[in-house]
């Protein structure tokens, strides 16, 4: 069995480890690229959802180099996650492509579907080997989220952030090589100890959170850069969720008791009470939480036409009434074009800038 799974961000690092640990052969397609989106918008649903169309682009690459079998995560409510396997599997066999689609979904509190589902994938593993696999997959994941967390902190700091950029770099490869916690503690260190002597810059600088559905939040290809735009802006981004809440959250039912996202629900309440889908409930609840911590604005995030997304952008006006941040929303596909997205952050950026200013002027 040569099995693949989609790209989401750096995803792929703790996916591969898991999949080493338990004696599986991955095969991990090349990095998203314009090919890839190509692929996927070729064959999928012209409206489908961008991540959907990115995704199936990966696994047609992953069958060129082998992958006779596809690692795909399920999903509940109203989002189209859900159905995003079944989706899939349809264009792949339709198109004569023979691959096998294995789909986890949420445990949900049925454990025994759950294990049934992860014994059809793990064969003769016993669940102690599958534990230590998950248990070390998910420290892949902590390391680069602390990586990605330090990097969005230091880039808009530094005066050479592409110096920055290529540390960064280096040590996610460590923490990808890695076979053990030692080695991811040395990655993680050593890249905290390289960036403690680059020069930096001084000034306060604008606080900006990132907010929406999760893939577009975690994935530099389909939210077409927006951390490294506005860290070059000379913004520090500060991001809603992270790729081990996620997991933690949709892939392992909870099973690691760090972090949680009940707290955006909370904050939400007033304004979004119910689940709508993806992450809509905590796009409301990050999006007050940040305004609550004294950041500038929010950026939000999603696939166009994302419903959970478009429920939570009515409610962002209500949002900064009360609460006085400014938000911008983007809607992304293939068709988004750079420039433009650009050109909305500066202007962005300028009106927060504006808007500080006025404050202290005002002393408030």
């Amino acid at each position: 069995m040569k099995i693949t799974y989609p790209h989401m961000g750096n995803l792929y690092i703790a996916i591969r480890a898991l999949l080493l640990k338990l004696g599986l052969d991955p095969v991990l397609p090349p990095p998203t690229s314009r090919k890839t989106a190509l692929l996927g918008v070729r064959h999928a649903p012209e409206f489908a959802c961008f991540p959907l169309k990115l995704n199936l682009g990966n696994f047609l690459e992953a069958r060129e180099m082998g992958a006779d079998t596809v690692l795909m995560g399920g999903g509940i409510g109203p989002c189209r996650f859900g159905y995003y396997a079944e989706v899939q599997r349809e264009i792949l066999a339709d198109l004569g492509v023979s691959m096998e689609m294995v789909v986890l979904e949420p445990p949900s509190g049925d454990w025994v579907t759950f294990k049934t589902r992860t014994r059809s994938l793990v064969g003769d593993c016993s669940w102690w080997q599958v534990l230590k696999a998950i248990r070390f997959a998910w420290y892949k994941a902590r390391a680069v989220d602390a990586l990605e967390s330090k990097l969005l902190y230091l880039r808009p700091r530094l005066c050479e952030p592409l110096q920055l950029e290529a540390i960064y770099r280096e040590a996610l490869r460590r923490v990808d090589m890695a076979e053990n916690r030692r080695g991811l503690d040395l990655a993680v260190s050593d890249f905290l100890k390289d960036t403690r002597g680059l020069p930096g810059k001084s000034g306060d600088l604008l606080r900006v959170g990132l907010v929406g559905e999760i893939f577009t939040v975690l994935d530099p290809y389909a939210n077409y850069d927006i951390e490294r735009h506005l860290g070059l802006l000379g913004v520090e981004v500060t991001r809603s969720i992270f790729l081990s809440e996620w997991i933690n959250e949709h892939l392992f039912g909870g099973l690691f008791h760090v972090g949680g996202l009940d707290h955006l629900k909370e904050a939400a309440s007033p304004y979004l009470n119910a689940f709508v889908g993806g992450h809509g409930r905590e796009t409301v609840g990050a999006t007050v939480h940040f305004a609550r911590q004294g950041y500038d604005g929010v950026v939000q995030v999603a696939p166009f036409t994302c419903m959970p997304e478009i429920v939570a952008h009515s409610v962002l006006p209500a949002v900064t009434r009360d609460h006085g941040i400014p938000t911008l929303s983007f809607y992304l596909d293939e068709q988004s074009g750079v420039a433009g997205i650009v050109t909305r952050l500066e202007a962005f950026v300028d009106l927060l800038e504006a808007r500080r200013k006025k404050r202290l002027k005002e002393g408030v």
